[in-house]
């Protein structure tokens, strides 16, 4: 994996921690048939590290993005959370978009999929059905604000069409508009 690390806020990447994301990320070759970019974007702050990395596939991008407060640990993690996630996209892949040429040829056929399903044993997926309220994007937020949830959907008054309204890490609103 070709792995490109950047220093952000002020942080100055050191050969050592390149060496140590270099070595971590590693442990992911072993997921995929071809060699893949990373990128790696390391911030500090006054209480914190953020490290956060990002593996564009010619089929979808993988993120994870974890705050901490040692470099090295918050890479580690951040390193956990992507291989938490290839081994649930890579089950999820295999199972329902083969349909897709060249998809299932992304991920090395050598892992077996069965032992990873058994590692990542979770909660059933819970469905929830709901009735889209016609209102304005002040309106959602009220909404939102009183379920105390981070995301919202309604019907937008004025274009009809479905949006989400979401509060994102850094305090603000934004909301995703559907066609």
């Amino acid at each position: 994996m070709i792995l490109e690390v950047r220093g952000k806020n002020n942080f100055k990447v050191t050969k050592a921690i390149e060496n140590y994301a270099h070595d971590k990320l590693s442990k992911l070759e072993r997921y995929f048939k071809e060699e893949l970019d990373a990128v790696m974007v390391c911030k500090t702050y006054k209480d914190h590290h953020k490290v956060e990395v990002t593996i564009p596939t010619k089929y979808y991008t993988m993120r994870a993005e974890v705050g901490e407060e040692d470099m090295y640990a918050a890479i580690d993690l951040a390193i956990d959370k992507l291989e938490s996630q290839i081994r649930k996209n890579k089950t999820k892949i295999n199972r329902s978009l083969r349909k897709r040429e060249g998809v299932a040829d992304l991920f090395n056929e050598d892992i077996d999929l069965e032992a990873l399903e058994r590692e990542l044993v979770g909660p059933p997926v819970k469905k929830k059905t709901i009735d889209l309220e016609e209102m304005t994007s002040e309106e959602a937020i009220t909404a939102m604000e009183m379920l105390d949830h981070d995301f919202y959907i309604y019907r937008d008054s004025e274009s009809k069409n479905v949006h989400v309204l979401y509060l994102r890490n850094d305090g603000d609103y934004a909301v995703i508009e559907t066609n």
